[in-house]
């Protein structure tokens, strides 16, 4: 049976003890059942008879007719909380409605199996609880002072003949809703209410039990949420038969109304507007209707801004509950009347400019002689502003040197005039400014050029700063009311309007300075007239006619207007015709002079001709270039160009302008050979790891030379493109000299260069690989000897491109491959019949006795 499962219908274990009078409510519920999830219910009644039917979930003509007006009254009804629960309400339950109460459900099961009913047994006791307030009052009224103290008190008691227990609360009432303050529950503990958890641990609420049944709310340090009406509230409760503890009833009286008067502080003055050195006054006032005897303790604070927060507020002064003033020199604090006191700040300063609070605190005595205190406030701030002294005065700004031409110095006097009501306290300080001047309208922000803080520092601007340290602008105090700016050399980026700004400083109590007052001059402009700036550079060929060998001789001379005792740097260039290979951007820098005379070798390269060129000043205003030994690559434009230089500050030049000459061609007429060159192999295409031939062939027209009066310099490049569209690599190079030069590789190629015959040369490229296919040219550089014996550099010839390709040889890349994996399966294969053999002759061996048969003829069917 331990073991059967089925419907099982519960009710709370009896006897169910109630208060006559009370509500009653019974639940009932059914589980482990078949059938629709929502279960239908029938209760019934007994009094040691019969049970009467009292209401169903299902059939309305259930009732029986003595419940019939109850049940329509609604006194009695059925309550579903679940599908599977319902509860039996009865209000006003009597006497008579002592008894027995059964549960049932009807089957919806397949089979027949648990209980389908429940019985609870149901007392019902007379009501012996009495509560009450104060004797002789139902509800009083108390009115009190922030701070104090008060007692309620609540009497409760009950006659009841069961063994229970009461539960005994406290409540306020905030608003319309009645909130617990502390309570003694049924099991003995004291249990405060939401927000005065705190308040109880201090002590500050207790409940206390006295004689006579009566029970004690203790209420200290009272403050404005404790307004309100107070009731006491006690419920009766006892144990059920299930250990359970249960509410029988309830009942509260209202006890008293408590109204309490808050104390206020306050600061009498509203905003207060002060002048620098006179006295602030303010008084904070108390406001209480405290008759007893009570001493306040006041503290005044100071902050920078108006939160309600001191931690970070400064404290000025403070007296406490005996009287007893904090020292203070410029500050004192007077006890003006009961609840008045006056704080004064003498000699009042700008950093006094803030907000002012006044903290109140209000002490009473005890019994035992001590002071305690019962509340403490804060006032609203008072926002004071002290207005500065400030001094009068005027600045007047002047030039004392201006400049009239570049380089010319400059100075500004800066003097403080009409300086009326200063003090020893007053400290002036001067800011320099510039603003650059322009011809239209457009608004120009100024420049800081320096400035000084109160104790006289300068701090320079960025416009200033490097010239400064350089010594070029001095900034002085030349008197006490005169500040001076200096320029040494003034150029024209300093032309504009110049301002100066001076600043009064005043000393406060703590010895610091605070900037009082700001007065600007009148800007003076700095301006002188000027003239562009002109050179001309004229270049002229001394020898009309020369040829290759000769001295190429040139001067270049120069005028200028508007410049300044002016100095000149000459630079020789030339322009080389497009064919030349060694700048393909046409123009060469050869050699320059500088304002110093200080010769220099710019892009000449020539290593046999380093003393070939030369530069030199002739006249202050004249130069000649020299060239010795001319080549015919020496052909091309020269020109001069010119860069004139004018003094600048601290024996520093400054760039003037720039001017270029006319040029000068080098045209060599000469009646010897033309040289063309190409290129040739007779396998463009060549498989990997193979040889690869590729001829320079030189060819001349015109006048024929002997093989010793002509030499070349010849290099091979290659481009790794099919378009040209890269870099060329140089391979190798042969000088005439018959010095080859390869350049570096990163495969495994090589490449060998030489001369074959006179006008032949080959490069061989050993163990092509694929990287070495593209487009593979060379450049030629004819040397040529003269009648004279001078050997001529001919202009440079690049031959036109031969492209070489770099295939793959299939056979050979897979011939060894293909013989190691043919060798590899052989062994293979005869290693696994080896094996197979070993296996069947030693380890597979049986010997087999077969019966020997009797070998017959088949006869044949005729036979049959």
């Amino acid at each position: 049976l331990a073991f059967c499962t089925g419907r099982v219908v519960r009710v709370p274990r009896g006897p169910l003890i109630r208060v006559i009078g009370t509500e009653v409510v019974i639940p009932c519920s059914v589980s482990d059942y078949d059938g629709p999830s929502e279960q239908n219910f029938d209760w019934e009644f007994s009094q040691d008879t019969d049970f009467v039917r009292i209401v169903s979930t299902w059939d309305p003509a259930f009732t029986s007719e003595e419940y019939q007006k109850r049940v329509g009254n609604g006194d009695i009804k059925l309550r579903r909380s679940s599908n599977d629960a319902v509860e039996l309400v009865i209000r006003n339950i009597q006497p008579a409605d002592q008894g027995k109460y059964k549960c049932s459900t009807p089957s919806t099961d397949a089979t027949v199996q648990g209980n389908y009913d429940a019985e609870v047994q149901v007392k019902v006791i007379s009501d012996g609880l009495l509560v009450s307030g104060s004797k002789g009052r139902s509800s009083m009224s108390l009115r009190l002072s922030e701070g104090d103290s008060f007692k309620l008190r609540c009497s409760a008691i009950t006659t009841s003949l069961e063994h229970t227990h009461l539960h005994v609360t406290w409540q306020i009432k905030s608003g319309s809703t009645w909130q617990d303050i502390l309570s003694l529950t049924h099991e003995g503990k004291f249990q405060p209410g939401p927000g005065y958890e705190e308040r109880y641990h201090n002590g500050d609420i207790r409940l206390d039990t006295g004689a006579n049944d009566t029970y004690w709310l203790s209420v200290s340090q009272a403050s404005s949420v404790d307004g309100g009406a107070y009731r006491c509230l006690v419920s009766e409760w006892v144990r059920g038969a299930d250990g359970s503890w249960q509410k029988i009833q309830e009942k509260s009286v209202e006890i008293a109304s408590v109204a309490i008067q808050r104390t206020d502080v306050v600061i009498s003055t509203s905003n207060v507007s002060v002048t620098e050195r006179d006295s602030l006054d303010l008084i904070c006032n108390i406001t209480t209707n405290r008759s007893g005897i009570f001493q306040a303790e006041v503290t005044w604070y100071f902050s920078a801004s108006p939160g309600d927060d001191l931690s970070d507020a400064q404290v000025l002064l403070s007296m406490d509950h005996d009287s007893v003033v904090s020292d203070s020199t410029l500050i004192s604090l007077s006890h003006v009347d009961r609840n008045s006191y006056r704080l004064l700040v003498r000699d009042v300063d700008v950093e006094d400019s803030g907000y002012y609070f006044c903290q109140a605190a209000v002490w009473v005595p005890l019994h035992n002689g001590s002071w305690h205190k019962v509340v403490e406030r804060t006032s609203t701030p008072v926002s004071v502003v002290v207005t500065a002294l400030e001094p009068d005065y005027e600045v007047f700004l002047n030039a004392s040197k201006t400049p009239k031409f570049s380089d010319d110095p400059t100075e500004l006097n800066c003097r403080i005039t009409n300086v009326q009501d200063t003090e020893a306290n007053i400290r002036f300080t001067v800011s320099w400014y510039y603003r650059r001047r322009l011809r239209s309208d457009d608004v120009v922000a100024e420049e800081l050029l320096a400035t000084m803080d109160a104790d006289w520092t300068l701090l320079l601007g960025d416009r200033s700063r490097e010239r400064t340290q350089n010594g070029e602008i001095i900034f002085s105090k030349k008197a006490v009311d005169t500040f001076s700016l200096r320029i040494q050399w003034t150029s024209e980026s300093d032309r504009g309007d110049y301002f100066c700004v001076i600043s009064a400083w005043s000393r406060h109590r703590n010895n610091s300075w605070v900037k009082s007052k700001d007065v600007t001059s009148a800007a003076v402009s700095i301006f002188w007239a000027t003239q562009d700036y002109t050179l001309t550079v004229e270049a002229v060929k001394l020898k009309p006619f020369f040829v290759a060998g000769h001295t190429f001789e040139m001067t270049c001379k120069v005028s200028s207007k508007n410049i300044k005792t002016p100095r000149y740097s000459v630079l020789i260039t030339a322009e080389k015709p497009l064919t030349d290979q060694s700048n393909p951007n046409g123009t060469t820098r050869i050699i320059s002079l500088n304002q110093d005379s200080v010769v220099r070798l710019e892009d000449w390269t020539d290593q046999t001709r380093v003393d070939g060129v030369v530069l030199e000043k002739v006249q202050e205003n004249e130069f000649r270039y020299r060239m010795y030994q001319t080549q015919i690559s020496d052909a091309g434009l020269y020109r001069c160009v010119v860069t004139a230089w004018s003094p600048g500050g601290g024996g520093m030049w400054r760039e003037a302008v720039n001017g270029l000459s006319n040029p000068i061609q080098i045209d060599f007429q000469t009646s010897g050979p033309v040289f063309n060159v190409s290129v040739h192999s007779d396998n463009p295409t060549v498989y990997q790891g193979e040889l690869a031939d590729l001829l320079c062939i030189i060819t001349m027209e015109g006048m024929a030379l002997e093989p010793d009066d002509m030499s070349f310099d010849v290099s091979w490049f290659a481009v790794r493109s099919f378009a040209l569209d890269r870099e060329p690599v140089l391979l190798a190079s042969l000088d005439r000299r018959g010095i080859v030069t390869q350049s570096r590789r990163n495969g495994s190629s090589d490449v060998s260069l030489e001369r074959i015959s006179p006008l032949e040369f080959r490069l061989r490229v050993h163990g092509c690989e694929d990287h070495d296919f593209g487009n593979h040219y060379c450049i030629v550089t004819p040397w040529v000897r003269s009648a004279t014996g001078v050997w001529q550099q001919e202009p440079d010839i690049k031959a036109k491109p031969i492209f070489l390709s770099v295939k793959m040889d299939v056979l050979n890349a897979f011939k060894y491959p293909l013989l190691i994996g043919i060798g590899l399966a052989t062994v293979t294969g005869l290693l696994s019949c080896l094996i197979g053999y070993c296996s069947s002759r030693w380890c597979c061996k049986k010997e087999v006795q077969e019966t020997r048969r009797e070998r017959r003829r088949l006869m044949s069917m005729e036979m049959d």
